[in-house]
């Protein structure tokens, strides 16, 4: 059980008051009817981007992996990078950004990636993973400019079985790119940390959601 001002918890709470997070039912792409929503583009403004990055570099420190250098995916993970190089920063770790362009551009400097050098460890930052595409050509892109990718960091996993309303996967989106790949995946918060948030939670409104959420873990979780 988390304690009550986990890098989780915190997370989670912030999430909700930036209704980045929001409870009800939606549906996702792959069809299912989800009783949670996640949208990382609610994170619109200096102080909210500001606290994402906090967020993100204490998970990234907290896992203890070696990195040179990071990586944001266009176009959410631009910014995401961004945000997280300035916190580590902040925290006396100074290191690299890069990103890429969507279309390779034919003058000046040329090629798609954008910033410092791709080289050493790198990490890989993005809001979830939802399928392995945008991994994929993160992690081509990374080897091709001759360096190692070391991990993925992501705002939320949430745990859930690839597939559709009727055909549901035997791994999550994560457990697929942390075996194709042989990278760790870490997340600031997880469909676990949610539940024992909702669970711990004295807010009614909140723990009214709980057995939704619990219902759709049992169905598609991992």
């Amino acid at each position: 059980m988390s304690s009550n001002n986990s890098n989780q918890d915190n997370f989670i709470r912030f999430a909700l008051e930036a209704k980045v997070l929001s409870f009800g039912e939606f549906k996702t792409k792959a069809g299912r009817l989800s009783p949670y929503f996640f949208n990382a583009g609610g994170f619109n403004d200096g102080a909210r981007l500001s606290a994402l990055g906090r967020y993100y570099a204490k998970a990234l420190q907290e896992s203890k992996i070696a990195f040179d250098m990071l990586y944001g995916p266009a176009y959410k993970g631009i910014t995401l990078a961004a945000a997280t190089a300035i916190a580590l920063a902040d925290n006396g770790l100074n290191v690299p950004f890069a990103y890429n362009r969507k279309e390779a551009k034919d003058h000046g400097e040329g090629g798609s990636l954008v910033g410092a050098p791709v080289k050493g460890k790198v990490v890989i930052i993005d809001d979830v993973i939802s399928a392995g595409t945008s991994v994929r050509e993160s992690v081509d892109l990374i080897r091709g400019a001759g360096a190692e990718p070391a991990a993925v960091l992501i705002a939320l996993d949430r745990m859930e079985r690839s597939g559709n309303a009727v055909e549901i996967g035997a791994k999550s989106a994560v457990q697929a790119v942390e075996q194709e790949f042989g990278l760790p995946v870490i997340a600031i918060a997880n469909l676990a940390d949610l539940m024992s948030f909702l669970t711990s939670s004295n807010d009614t409104q909140l723990t009214n959601y709980l057995p939704a959420v619990k219902a759709y873990r049992d169905k598609y979780g991992i």
